[in-house]
């Protein structure tokens, strides 16, 4: 493919040749080869295409299928019955209601029977916006046999025994006693993305094994997924053998309210580290972000083991981040998603520390950014407005000095996948043909990035050249 009329680095127009999945030549009023697919940018800002580097595309999928029961689209209760009614309406009286985004702000703490009163009769489950929690109404719990001898850690019971509807960090154990269903197809998922100009993802689900991984490999064979994917998971995840499709590092998540004995939790990490792979410690409190840097310390940080979310760094931690030579992967985009609840909900002493950008730069501790999709909304120039501004939904500053330059914020999404934060790749001689086409210049483009008041993201498009052919996504 020639590409023409471009600007790349500020410089326009340039035309560069795509040649064996990798960019083969830049220059100006490069001459069309016979048979050669033309397509003109227009002026346009030519970048490397994005990569989201923690995201969860099974889930994403599934949620795209599901009730949405937070905020902005169900903001209090009586929005929440509306959209759990038409979830019925959809479906037979004995199928699953499944919901998403969950937020105690719109109805409270639900059980039991609050969700009896909104769906009596139907089982309904609807995941918190956090992904740690699952919560059941009655038929649900019935239908998973949970007041009949079935149990395991993380089921909620009041003082008699029952099953109160909530269920914490039990994704793999309800999957299993589900109606068995295939895994959701990911075709709408890989269209979207690449119409955002991302052509890789991380997907950092901890529980991903060989089924997941075989599963992403079928995708990108049925182009069903136009996206390379890095894959977090199981310490039993195999490597890889699909040119599109890599193994990443062993997820590992901390939960403040059942932490792992810390010897247990270095030894895992030793494990991993032998076995030649990374960790990526789950990480959105300040209590867990202290007992990870703590037990990367004492067992010696390998290249590439990162931190996920860091939602609350304090200095004292940061500094310890940096001395340890680990990477953060934060989520910029919750600032605007949920900074107005971090603002009401969240400890006064540790609303500075939110989501930071500017201050593990000045630290030199190297950072990246992925949606956390579905848990944020995956569209990643979201997230670098977000980074840039600094702007809750409601147009409030939270953490002005963690702002970031609009450069700063791309680069957040355009290092190499297994080296998150290192420095952004480029669009060179022999690199990759994985590119992002704006229907701007970057000039433009960054103006937008730096103005609270755009409406509009950025339109892009995404060129993957593949085993001879391309794709390209308006």
């Amino acid at each position: 493919m020639l590409i023409t009329g471009a600007e790349l680095e500020g410089t326009a127009p340039l035309d560069v040749r795509l040649a064996s999945d990798r960019i083969a030549e830049i220059g100006r009023s490069l001459a069309r080869r016979r048979d050669e697919p033309v397509l003109d940018a227009a002026g346009g800002a030519l970048l490397p295409g994005l990569h989201d580097h923690h995201l969860h595309l099974f889930a994403l999928a599934a949620a795209r299928a599901s009730v949405r029961c937070g905020p902005p689209a169900v903001c209090d209760a009586a929005s929440l019955a509306v959209a759990l009614a038409t979830g019925r309406a959809t479906g037979d009286a004995g199928a699953w209601i499944r919901g998403v985004d969950y937020f105690e702000s719109v109805a409270g703490e639900l059980r039991r029977a609050e969700l009896d009163r909104l769906v009596p009769g139907q089982p309904l489950r609807i995941q918190h916006r956090s992904g740690a929690l699952w919560l059941l109404n009655s038929a649900a719990i019935d239908r998973l046999g949970l007041d009949r001898g079935a149990d395991a850690p993380g089921v909620e019971r009041d003082a008699a025994g029952r099953a109160t509807g909530r269920l914490f960090h039990l994704d793999t154990w309800l999957r299993e006693r589900l109606e068995p269903q295939p895994l959701p197809n990911l075709g709408a998922v890989g269209a979207l993305l690449a119409s955002f100009g991302v052509t890789g993802v991380t997907d950092a689900t901890p529980d991903n094994g060989p089924a997941e991984l075989r599963a992403f490999a079928d995708a990108c064979d049925r182009a069903e997924l136009r996206q390379r994917v890095l894959v977090m998971g199981t310490p039993g995840l195999p490597a890889s053998t699909h040119a599109l499709v890599e193994r990443g590092a062993v997820k590992l998540r901390l939960d403040e309210s059942a932490f792992p004995d810390f010897d247990e939790l270095v030894r895992r990490m030793d494990d991993a580290h032998r076995g030649g792979r990374p960790v990526a410690l789950h990480c959105v409190t300040r209590a867990e972000l202290v007992l990870a840097a703590g037990a990367l310390e004492a067992a010696g940080a390998l290249p590439g083991d990162r931190i996920e979310h860091a939602s609350v760094t304090p200095p004292d931690v940061l500094r310890l981040l940096a001395e340890l030579g680990v990477r953060v992967v934060t989520q910029p985009g919750f600032v605007r998603e949920r900074g107005d609840a971090y603002a009401e909900h969240v400890d006064a002493a540790d609303r500075p520390w939110l989501y930071r950008g500017r201050g593990f730069l000045d630290a030199a501790v190297p950072l990246a950014a992925g949606t956390d999709a579905p848990y944020g909304d995956p569209d990643p120039w979201l997230a670098m407005q977000a980074a840039v501004e600094r702007r809750t939904r409601s147009g409030r500053l939270l953490g002005a000095g963690e702002c970031l330059s609009p450069e700063a914020a791309l680069a957040l999404f355009t290092s190499p996948p297994d080296s998150p934060g290192a420095a952004p790749r480029r669009v060179a001689i022999g690199a990759r043909a994985d590119l992002c086409l704006l229907d701007q210049p970057w000039s433009e483009a960054r103006e937008r990035l730096s103005s609270a008041c755009v409406t509009a993201t950025i339109r892009s498009g995404c060129v993957v050249w593949r085993r001879a052919e391309v794709h390209a996504v308006e």
